[in-house]
């Protein structure tokens, strides 16, 4: 499965072969210490994928039920009318998908799948970056793509990546990705991350965001025994990223996680000069603020999209006291 798709999950090998995922981490640390793949934090890789990036087939079918409930808590937060951006990849794709029932929305976007996903949207406008079509992940890139995002200010950022560590905070393995993506960044008055438990404590060459540029993170439910995920995700919080976990069918029972709602913003929207297209974070004239696509909570507050199996749910990782 590693060689046919590049990676794959923990949760997703115990599904396939029907046992634990304790029997499975074993016979993986097994297979690592034959040469034959490289673990990482909830899953394997083939070896040297540090630097190796995936292609779009292999990393769609790599945590596909994380991503989709991940997407659904994620689509909570976006209200009619509102201005975003939304980065390349495989999750945020499935949060596009999510954003076309949203009207009023306009989208700002270097993905293709992202574009296609709300070509037909009812009342969603799609603005494309400029830029060169990097194939593996069917984004746009490079100084066209960055130019184009000058002067532009909407309220949120949705990126992805390929790795996610409360010390460097979101990275990739593509320096023409990683250029792209803090372009975006810098067009956002707050930057949520997608990112599904796999990604946790990797790290790969390209920083993209910050720790502490970091407002959100939307992530699902490590699997049990996984100490180092587990660990990352308090460690992020106490650098004061607000952390939304989202169950999924195979998730985690409970571990002592209260649901609340989700936090406001921690940090204010970047000061700048004039900007053009989109809305600034500040500005409430857009219709219908008091209602996300759902129709019930108030701004702020995660809000799931029709719930899977095992309904969505927010945790708050409140920062230990030392």
């Amino acid at each position: 499965m590693v060689r046919a798709n590049g990676a794959v999950s923990l949760r997703e090998l115990a599904r396939v072969v029907q046992t634990s995922e304790v029997t499975v981490r074993r016979d993986v640390r097994a297979l690592e210490a034959e040469g034959l793949l490289d673990r990482r934090h909830g899953g394997a890789v083939l070896p040297g994928g540090f630097t190796r990036e995936s292609g779009f087939p292999q990393k769609s079918h790599l945590a596909t039920a994380e991503k989709t409930a991940i997407a659904d808590l994620a689509a909570g937060l976006v209200s009619e009318g509102e201005a975003v951006v939304v980065g390349a990849g495989t999750t945020t794709q499935e949060l596009a998908r999510r954003l076309a029932r949203v009207p009023g929305l306009t989208v700002v976007t270097n993905s293709l799948l992202v574009a296609q996903a709300l070509a037909h949207a009812n009342r969603v406008e799609v603005v494309m970056t400029g830029g060169t079509l990097r194939g593996s992940n069917y984004a746009l890139v490079g100084s066209g793509a960055e130019q184009s995002l000058q002067g532009l200010r909407v309220s949120r950022a949705f990126l992805s990546g390929s790795g996610l560590t409360a010390e460097r905070g979101l990275s990739t393995s593509n320096m023409l990705s990683a250029s792209v993506d803090r372009a975006l960044v810098q067009a956002a008055g707050e930057v949520v991350v997608l990112a599904d438990h796999t990604k946790l404590g990797a790290d790969t060459m390209f920083q993209t965001v910050p720790t502490d540029v970091i407002t959100r993170l939307v992530t699902d439910e490590p699997p049990p025994h996984d100490d180092r995920a587990e660990t990352e995700l308090q460690a992020l919080a106490d650098r004061g990223v607000q952390v939304a976990v989202a169950g999924t069918p195979s998730a985690a029972p409970e571990r002592g996680r209260p649901e609340v709602p989700m936090p406001t913003p921690r940090r204010a929207a970047p000061q700048g000069g004039n900007h053009s297209g989109g809305h600034h974070p500040g500005n409430h004239n857009h219709p219908g603020p008091s209602a996300g696509p759902a129709g019930g909570a108030p701004p702020g507050h995660l809000r799931s999209a029709p719930a899977p199996a095992v309904p969505p749910r927010v945790a708050d990782l409140a920062p230990r006291r030392r």
